[in-house]
Formats: structure tokens, sequence, C-alpha cells
């Protein structure tokens, strides 16, 4: 393959706009669909969550069916068909291994994803996907979509930058929720009318020297300041916030969120005190929630920065659109 070939290859690639369609249709809405149509105490399994990836496949091979076709030559023959199927058959793998790669590494939800269907859907969906992209290709023979949107790019990013922005603290916080393992829910104590009897501080028997997690109970606000002292020569310390708690723990009687986390170097007797904006709530000390994958150390991230991270595939169609208006002018 030539210089001018690879080339092509090249831009079959989705832009901006394509990636962070794949993104949004492969990674959060799975989690907030499954969040609004299930009971809170059900996780979603990895399978469901891929059917979400098969689905957005054949959508993603025509755009790199078209772009293909498009900067290679608008050719009829079934060469030309045939060469539009295999480079969009390519990018489509690529990015079906990259979702794989988020629901192993970065989100890993319950269960397996099933390879059979992997093997059996994507070759076809992939097929189907680029012969509808390179039949449009085929029509828009001036490039007109193409141009339109460029002329709606600066729209279209400042829209998916703010809804990026929204969406990627709720993606790792369900994230988080549905890759916990199997986690039992004892306590060793706690501060609150449902937790410690009304006691103030409440207190806690911690069988270890090891790092505990604080739980808000029900409807307690999220953003206590807690803070735990005992254990010989040992201050008062404050427990760290959780940035982004993960909820729907618990069980029949009542749901928890961890909030907080702190660590004691003995086993023994403490004391926690919690300050929230609600008087009457409550808080309980537990195990660490054993979460899979990145997102587990992603819920201690700042806030700001999960935002952050969300805005960059509207700041890449941004950017994007920008070049193109200079390049035109």
């Amino acid at each position: 393959m030539g210089a001018v070939t690879w080339r092509a290859v090249g831009h079959a690639f989705p832009g901006p706009v394509g990636l962070a369609g794949w993104i949004a249709a492969t990674v959060p809405a799975p989690l907030v669909f499954f969040e609004a149509t299930h009971r809170w105490e059900e996780d979603q399994p990895a399978s469901t969550s891929f059917w979400w990836t098969l689905g957005a496949l054949p959508v993603l091979t025509a755009v790199a069916a078209a772009r293909w076709t498009g900067n290679a030559g608008r050719q009829r023959r079934l060469s030309g068909l045939a060469a539009a199927v295999v480079v969009a058959s390519l990018v489509g793998t690529v990015f079906v291994l990259a979702s794989v790669a988020v629901h192993r590494f970065v989100i890993p939800l319950d269960g397996a994803i099933e390879w059979r269907l992997v093997r059996s859907g994507v070759p076809p969906l992939a097929v189907a996907g680029a012969v509808v992209g390179w039949l449009l290709a085929l029509r828009d023979r001036d490039g007109s979509r193409a141009r339109m949107a460029a002329r709606h790019g600066l729209a279209i990013g400042a829209a998916a930058a703010v809804l990026g922005a929204v969406l990627a603290p709720a993606t790792v916080r369900l994230g988080a929720e549905d890759s916990t393992g199997q986690y039992d829910m004892t306590e060793y104590g706690g501060v609150g009318p449902y937790a410690a009897g009304g006691r103030e501080p409440g207190e806690l028997s911690l069988p270890a020297a090891d790092r505990y997690a604080i739980m808000a109970m029900g409807f307690a606000p999220q953003n206590p300041e807690c803070r735990v002292a005992g254990g010989a020569g040992q201050p008062e310390r404050p427990a760290d916030r959780v940035a982004i708690p993960p909820a729907d723990y618990g069980g029949d009687f009542a749901t928890y969120a961890w909030v907080a986390t702190f660590t004691v170097p003995d086993p023994g007797t403490y004391s926690l005190t919690c300050r929230s904006s609600d008087h009457q709530a409550s808080y309980v000390v537990t195990r660490i929630p054993p979460i899979r994958g990145a997102v587990g150390e992603m819920i201690h991230w700042p806030e700001a920065v999960i935002s952050a991270l969300g805005t960059v595939p509207g700041l890449l169609i941004i950017a994007d659109a920008v070049r193109r208006r200079a390049r035109r002018r």
C-alpha cells in the first residue's frame, strides 16, 4: 500500500464526533440506562453492557466506510465496495477491542463477555454497516454532508463538552457500584440515631490494623466531616472523603454510600464523630468495598478532574471545527 492509500486508511477512522459518539454509546449509556430501568440492588453484568457496543458497531463502520470511499475515490465497482468493507471492518475491530479493554481493566462489570457472541456478531454487523456507509458515500458526490458537519462542529462540540462534564462523574460512580465484588456489610460501629443509639461520638470496635470505610446510611449527606479518635498515642485525625461516593450498598434495611475512609494502626476501640447538614444523619464503619479495575481509584480523584476529562471529546470536536474553518479560509 502506498503513502496515499495509508493516508486514506487514516482518514477512514471516525473523527472527533465519531469518537465522542462511540464513547457515549459504549460507556455511560449502558450504565445510566441500567440504573434507570432496574432495581437499585441489581448490578449490571458485562454481557448486557456489551450489547451496546454491538449496537454501535454498524454505525461506526458505516462512518468509516463513507470516509474511506470519500477519500479514496467513489468507486462503484465491486473492488471499491470490497476495499470499503475491509477498511471499515478493521476500524471497527480496533474500536471493539478498545471497548473490551475498558470492560476488563477500567470498569470490569460482573460476569464475562460472551466471546461466542463477539465472534458471531461482530463480522456481520461490521459488514452491514460498511455496505450502508459505502452506498451513502456514493450518493454524497459533492461532500455536502461533511461540509454540513463542519459548519455545526462548534455547536456539537460545545454540547458534547457540557454533556461529558455532567456524565463523567456519574459514569465513574455507577461503574464503581457495578464493579464491586462480593461485599460483606459487617458494621463495626458508627454515629447517629440509627447507628449508635444516639450517642455522640459513636464507638467503633475495629478488629485489625487496616483501612476502613465510612458509609452514609439512607439519605444522609454524602459530604460529612468525619474524625476518628483513639488508639495508643494517636491524635484525633480527619477521615479522607471519597470524591465521587459510590452508593447502592446494603440490603433491605437500608442503602449505604461510601463517603470517607480512614486507617488505624492497631486493633481496638475508637470513636467517630461526623458533622453534616443533617443533624439526624447516621454513618457506620465497614470494610472497604472491593471495587475492581481502575474505576476503584478514579472515585478518589477530584470530581473537577473527572469532569474535565469528560469534556475532552467535545473539546476535540471544537478544535477540529476550528481547524477546518481555518483551512477553508
